[in-house]
């Protein structure tokens, strides 16, 4: 494997593609007891529309969430105990653009690593257990339907996007996923749980030559699967609806705001995107910002409020929520805020001290092993190594910034999603 250093953050990683066309990564941390595997692959929600050896499929919505429930199944097995019983803690998400599975432990690593690989690439669905997992993750999308915060997202998408499939919800809908059956499982397990769409990530004090040995062993030798992904996602920087409200059980108005960013590219200008984004949410309404003391001070904001740069692939978009009784008061304090930066601009000093506390969070980051595996993962799947990160927030200057406010914070690129108590209601 390949050993690259990192002087300006002392930290070491091992990279290897394997002839099955699986990338390996392996972060060092020479004297740490605890050990963490994340195993994923280039594909979530968003991943409907697809080609596969030939054949055209377009998946039902949820499907991707729905195949990471199923891979826990193997036959007469009970793959969650038997971790148990290796003193492991497994676990696996869906996000928009891909799927993670992971573990950690601090013993018995080489049998914990060897499970993990077995039970992700082993697909096994009968109609039985997809039936009665319809069930289960009807239950899931009704509770999914009651949280008022995932409730204020996906509104927001929705009146934010035209085309880009970040508008259906992960989890899909009751109707979509009873669509499901197990011959579409294979299907999809088949186009993107091959090794070279896959990345194994395993952080720790670790033998990175056995890492590789062991994914030689229990992984397909080959992967000659041929898949193209449908991507008609084109759109342009105007939101359908610039304000859409429902009402729910909640105490208090809450809202998320969002502003339409152009798509970054892959590699270093997707992380230079990311860089400008996160700087000018903190110029803009960072904790220590003119903004966020003033309207903190006027009561239209409170501790909940926060928002950052967020990126899903084939969009992007600056975002701000929290609860206010008057959210349309915070989104053109905003809005006017977002101008004057960009006219009279950001004091050097104050630039300097944004970017060191960036860089701070980023390096703070280090501490935790699930942000490490989880920003290597995301990140290389965006062609970026992401411990290269200091030199691109280093490299940003201010006109950057203030060229993104000007630009991106405006009337036309923005939208707002409230959710009122059902008494409000009337009133908005």
């Amino acid at each position: 494997m390949k050993e690259h250093i990192y002087p300006a953050l002392s930290e070491k990683m091992y990279w290897d593609t394997l002839p099955n066309g699986l990338t390996v990564a392996v972060v060092k941390r020479s004297g740490f007891t605890k050990k963490l595997a994340y195993f994923v692959t280039d594909y979530g929600a968003i991943h409907t529309e697809f080609t596969f050896n030939g054949t055209k499929y377009n998946a039902p919505a949820g499907i991707a969430h729905f195949l990471e429930h199923k891979m826990f199944d193997l036959p007469g097995r009970d793959v969650t105990g038997e971790f148990a019983a290796l003193g492991a803690i497994p676990n696996a998400f869906t996000s928009y653009d891909l799927t993670a599975y992971y573990f950690s432990c601090t013993e018995n690593f080489r049998e914990n690593l060897q499970l993990l690989l077995e039970f992700v690439s082993t697909p096994y669905f009968t109609k039985e257990s997809v039936d009665k997992e319809q069930g289960i993750i009807g239950q899931e999308i009704g509770m999914h339907a009651d949280n008022p915060d995932s409730r204020a997202f996906e509104n927001l998408m929705q009146a934010m996007y035209r085309n880009h499939p970040v508008t259906v919800p992960i989890l899909g809908s009751k109707e979509s996923i009873a669509q499901i059956t197990p011959e579409l499982l294979h299907a999809c397990h088949g186009a993107f749980y091959r090794p070279g769409n896959m990345l194994l990530c395993v952080v720790g004090d670790v033998d990175e030559k056995q890492i590789r040995e062991i994914a030689m062993a229990v992984l397909p030798e080959t992967d000659t699967a041929v898949v193209e992904r449908i991507q008609t996602w084109q759109e342009d920087m105007t939101c359908p609806q610039d304000f859409v409200c429902s009402s729910m059980e909640v105490a208090m108005p809450m809202f998320q705001l969002g502003f339409k960013c152009e798509p970054p590219a892959l590699g270093e200008a997707a992380v230079l995107a990311e860089a400008v984004g996160d700087l000018a949410a903190e110029a803009l309404f960072g904790e220590s910002s003119r903004l966020y003391l003033q309207m903190y001070e006027q009561g239209l904001i409170d501790t909940s409020f926060g928002g950052g740069f967020e990126t899903i692939e084939g969009m992007a978009f600056l975002t701000a929520s929290g609860d206010s009784e008057n959210p349309q008061a915070v989104r053109d304090a905003i809005l006017q805020e977002a101008q004057r930066i960009a006219l009279e601009g950001i004091p050097a000093e104050d630039f300097l001290r944004m970017k060191r506390s960036a860089m701070g969070r980023r390096i703070r980051d280090l501490d935790s092993f699930d942000s490490i595996a989880f920003r290597v993962c995301a990140y290389y799947f965006s062609k970026f190594d992401y411990f290269d990160f200091p030199w691109i927030y280093q490299s940003v200057e201010v006109s950057q910034v203030q060229a993104f406010l000007q630009q991106v914070v405006t009337e036309e690129r923005c939208s707002l999603s409230v959710v009122t108590p059902i008494q409000q209601e009337e009133n908005i």
